[in-house]
């Protein structure tokens, strides 16, 4: 556990390095905000938007982004940029243990998250007057569930990319497309049924409503938990297989 934690501290140092971690995490998702909330306001409307206000509605969605973006971009760069350079078969032969990295990983994207989250919050709240979630611990809990999961999905890019500007280019259109069609972008009444199937498919969808459901008082998704749990398992389970065929060669 020490090791894991001397290592989260210099894995956090690195990451703030790099650029594309405060643009994806910290820039980007409050850009939109502001831009979405200048276009619809936080006008309920009971056509759209679950019946609340926009800004409202699309909350846990600026969440879910901030989020995708570190489980996306962020973290399976830097580890792929590892692979590259041969830093994890310099681990390897320090007898570092891969699973104290991933913890460190995982660690730290969940308390950069944790802090991206805030901000977008803030933002919001000065901006928009938003209203408070109804059930602050299970939007808390879905949170870690969720970052948890995307910290799991981008471990497993990192180890599967060949090189780091594979892996950037790989999660930048998948969190683009996750944009679009995983509950940040359009709301699906306004979505073809394809869209919507696409959407469906992605993990960003069910972790938005992971988190929407308990901030507007629609009480804990058990379903979508189970979606997003299972999601977090499989990409454990391939982590697994990854690293003992990489260790095999």
């Amino acid at each position: 556990m020490s090791i894991m934690l001397r290592m989260a501290w210099l894995e956090a140092k690195l990451l703030l390095r790099e650029p594309m971690t405060l643009v994806f995490t910290l820039g980007l998702p409050v850009v939109m905000e502001l831009v979405m909330g200048g276009v619809f306001g936080n006008a309920a409307d009971a056509g759209l938007y679950r019946g609340v206000g926009a800004m409202d509605y699309y909350m846990g969605a600026y969440v879910g982004l901030v989020i995708a973006a570190l489980g996306l971009i962020s973290l399976p760069t830097h580890l792929a940029n590892y692979r590259e350079r041969g830093v994890l078969r310099r681990f390897d032969a320090s007898s570092i243990p891969r699973w104290a990295l991933f913890g460190a990983q995982a660690l730290v994207m969940v308390t950069l998250a944790s802090v991206g989250a805030v901000l977008v919050v803030i933002v919001g709240n000065i901006a928009y007057d938003l209203t408070a979630p109804v059930s602050l611990v299970l939007v808390v809990l879905a949170f870690l569930i969720a970052a948890l999961t995307f910290a799991a999905i981008g471990i497993l890019l990192g180890m599967s990319m060949p090189t780091a500007r594979a892996a950037q280019g790989a999660g930048i259109l998948l969190w683009f497309v996750m944009l679009i069609l995983g509950g940040a972008g359009p709301p699906p009444e306004v979505l073809s049924t394809g869209m919507r199937a696409v959407g469906s498919a992605t993990p960003l969808k069910h972790v938005v409503t992971l988190i929407q459901d308990p901030w507007l008082g629609f009480g804990w998704n058990a379903a979508e938990t189970g979606i997003v749990v299972a999601c977090l398992i499989g990409a454990v389970a391939l982590i697994a297989i990854v690293t003992r065929r990489q260790s095999d060669r």
